[in-house]
């Protein structure tokens, strides 16, 4: 059991640290709108700030997943699973099935085009010239800790009956 403990532990924290890094690229989004609209008032001009605000986005958007979805901040299908009755979980452990193979979907499908723009070396449109392998990589690393957050709802409403949602919000297994 102390096994399982530590796993728990280990899961939970890397969930929040996602979200913690999440929430400095939206720190780093509010410093580059900050620096170009003080460059622009000092009649200077930041090249390459609004790709690097987009950058920033999409990894606080990619890295914010799994974090979100044990946060009970996804949209969740409690309406359709309360109507079940008493095969709520039957349709909770289909719904966790579904979700895991879609999510791993979506990680393989980030990992090949990643793989692709570093092996083509596609290089960013924008004034940065960037190679965009590199802010890919936020979003392989979100769908990938998506992917394993939706599988570890499913193993833990397999052996527990309770998924690892913590909303008030979205009390799900209030009866």
């Amino acid at each position: 059991m102390a096994l399982f403990s530590l796993l728990r532990k280990t899961l939970d924290a890397l969930y929040r640290w996602a979200g913690y890094l999440a929430a400095i690229f939206l720190i780093m989004i509010l410093g580059f709108v900050t620096l170009q609209m003080v460059s622009r008032w000092g009649g200077e001009i930041i090249t390459g700030a609004p790709d690097f605000t987009g950058y920033c986005m999409a990894a606080a958007s990619f890295l914010a997943l799994p974090y979100a979805l044990n946060g009970g901040s996804h949209i969740r299908v409690s309406l359709l699973l309360n109507a079940l009755g008493r095969f709520r979980k039957f349709g909770e452990i289909w719904c966790w099935a579904v979700a895991s193979y879609l999510t791993v979907l979506f990680a393989r499908y980030a990992i090949k085009l990643t793989y692709e723009s570093y092996r083509f070396n596609d290089i960013s449109q924008g004034q940065d010239a960037w190679p965009i392998w590199i802010p890919q990589m936020s979003m392989v690393v979100g769908t990938i800790l998506l992917a394993i957050c939706a599988i570890d709802n499913l193993v833990t409403i397999l052996f527990t009956g309770q998924d690892n949602i913590r909303s008030a919000a979205v009390d799900a297994h209030a009866e």
